[in-house]
């Protein structure tokens, strides 16, 4: 029986660096016919630009340079089919393609049928629509190609498999969001069940901006059975075997265990905030450690990402903080091995009072002193950015984010938010799923009531429900766009309801201006959830 074995590169590119990608590209193909044997290698969509190139598709060069780099990548790598994922111009139209490379030539291309235009996509802003398949053969096995869209509508994989393919090859450049990988299986399952034919899912591995590329490519066989997956975020190269034959049968490979949802959020947040970090060539990160649960968890994906010696962690009390914060961030500072800065803000944030004493005089203290505060550490922070290289990461979560129970400039100032699509809920199991590898979040933290610490005696439920009860809420009203009269119908108290409502409403100003942060979620804040600033649309 003869065999074809394809390799899946899974593979972490930088958006805009063509000739990097393109060398990467050539090394992986070069491994998969040296080391591997492989008869064909995959890349994922757009790998030459990497993925989403957004508005550098509007220059001519990028696409010039594209081009280019993709014949030089054929004449480069022979002895092996290369099927690799580029944007290409054709009768004047740009086209998200894919093209398969052999013998020093670009053989054939398939350009992208279905373009998606909803939640992070845009991709009708920059591309036309293909129509026709790419069917071709590899070890005498009819392989057809689709791209990443083309699987989640109908059309494309039937025209595929009607075209003569005896092997569905879907590249992707796929975005993580929780459970994510389970509905790409069960899809491409249904179209394995009615065509009865293998199916091959590649997907990319990396963060871009907001966006994290989780890999989890996998492989079915014809009944649909689960015969290879690729581990979640993690690069690499792997190999498949098919036994070739009317209908081509993959062998079983690795299948590691899926991971639970904890752990697939913290790896997407880890991944998220290294490669924002090192594709943006920062020396590493600076954090406000308050000795609350949000700047724990902060503070653990950090180390996670980079290492202890590229954290920096800063304690800055203020006359409202409890030694047992100043304690409990020491603590875990110490515990991963970060090095931590003690600046107390009362000589600034008593000079910034003294400043405005006339200013202030006759009104009664309120938020006012609480944001001048938080804007104190915010110019703390940034100021040791600039001098050090080092990135803000700021520690707001979507809970927060959602009602702007935070200060614009203040604790929202930075480059990064690494929790910014993390409800609160989520980020008191994170950061107990992160205690279960070593203990490094003092109890205390997660047992004291949560507390901005800008007044005395201060709780977040002062100014918020608890946040059992706001988070549900707020993934009604944020997630699936139900109304106040929907969410009060669900059983929640109509006052509760209306109080939350209209606060997610008055702070989309301040969301705008916020720093990008990893999306975790279907419906993150930026790019899923774009509502207008000013609006008399009353909900």
């Amino acid at each position: 029986m003869s065999r074809l074995r394809i390799a899946l590169a899974q593979v972490n590119m930088l958006v805009g660096d063509v000739a990097g990608n393109v060398d990467r590209m050539r090394r992986y193909a070069e491994r998969a016919r040296d080391e591997l044997q492989a008869d064909i290698v995959v890349f994922p969509e757009l790998a030459v630009t990497g993925y989403p190139p957004e508005d550098l598709l509007l220059r001519a060069d990028l696409i010039r340079r594209s081009d280019a780099a993709l014949a030089e990548l054929a004449r480069a790598v022979t002895g092996i089919d290369i099927v690799a994922g580029h944007p290409t111009r054709a009768d004047g139209l740009l086209y998200n393609a894919a093209s398969l490379l052999r013998n020093g030539r670009i053989e054939a291309t398939y350009f992208k049928h279905h373009l998606p235009n909803y939640g992070v996509f845009d991709e009708r802003r920059y591309f036309a629509s293909g129509a026709r398949p790419c069917v071709f053969e590899t070890a005498g096995v009819p392989i057809g190609v689709t791209i990443c869209e083309d699987m989640w509508a109908p059309g494309p994989i039937e025209q595929t498999v009607a075209a003569g393919a005896k092997l569905v090859v879907n590249i992707n450049g796929s975005p993580y969001h929780v459970n994510k990988g389970r509905e790409r299986v069960a899809l491409a399952r249904r179209y394995v069940e009615a065509l009865r034919v293998p199916f091959v899912y590649l997907n990319l591995v990396g963060g871009q901006d907001e966006l994290v590329f989780d890999g989890e490519s996998f492989v079915l066989d014809a009944d649909g059975r689960l015969v290879l997956r690729a581990p979640a975020f993690a690069e690499g190269l792997y190999a498949v075997d098919f036994e070739t034959g009317p209908t081509p049968r993959p062998l079983p490979g690795e299948i590691p265990p899926e991971l639970a949802e904890e752990e697939s959020v913290y790896g997407a947040l880890v991944l998220g905030v290294r490669d924002y970090v090192e594709k943006n060539r920062f020396k590493g990160v600076v954090l406000g450690l308050s000795g609350g649960i949000d700047s724990a968890l902060t503070l653990c994906i950090a180390v996670d990402a980079l290492g202890p010696e590229r954290v920096e962690a800063v304690i800055m009390p203020s006359r409202y903080t409890a030694p047992m914060s100043i304690e409990d961030a020491r603590a875990q500072a110490q515990a991963l091995g970060v090095q931590t800065r003690l600046i107390p803000i009362e000589p600034v944030f008593a000079a910034f009072l003294e400043v405005l004493r006339e200013e202030f005089r006759g009104y009664a203290p309120d938020a006012t002193e609480e944001n001048i505060q938080a804007r104190v550490r915010g110019v703390l922070l940034m100021a040791i950015s600039n001098k050090t290289g080092k990135m803000v990461l700021t520690t707001g979560n979507k809970s927060e984010m959602a009602v702007g129970y935070a200060t614009l400039y203040g604790d929202m100032a930075g480059g990064f938010a690494a929790i910014k699509d993390v409800p609160k809920t989520l980020v008191y199991r994170l950061a107990a799923m992160r205690n279960r590898r070593g203990a490094v979040i003092p109890q205390r933290v997660f047992d004291r009531p949560p507390s901005a610490e800008l007044r005395p005696d201060q709780k977040d439920t002062d100014s918020l429900p608890p946040y059992e009860v706001l988070d549900p809420i707020l993934e009604r009203y944020v997630e699936r766009d139900q109304s106040a009269e929907d969410i009060i119908a669900a059983g929640f108290d109509p006052a509760t309801v209306r109080r939350v409502v209209a606060m997610v409403d008055r702070s989309e100003y301040k969301r705008r201006q916020a720093a990008p942060g990893v999306r975790i979620t279907p419906r993150a804040f930026g790019r899923d959830r774009r509502y207008p600033i000013t609006s008399g649309y009353t909900r």
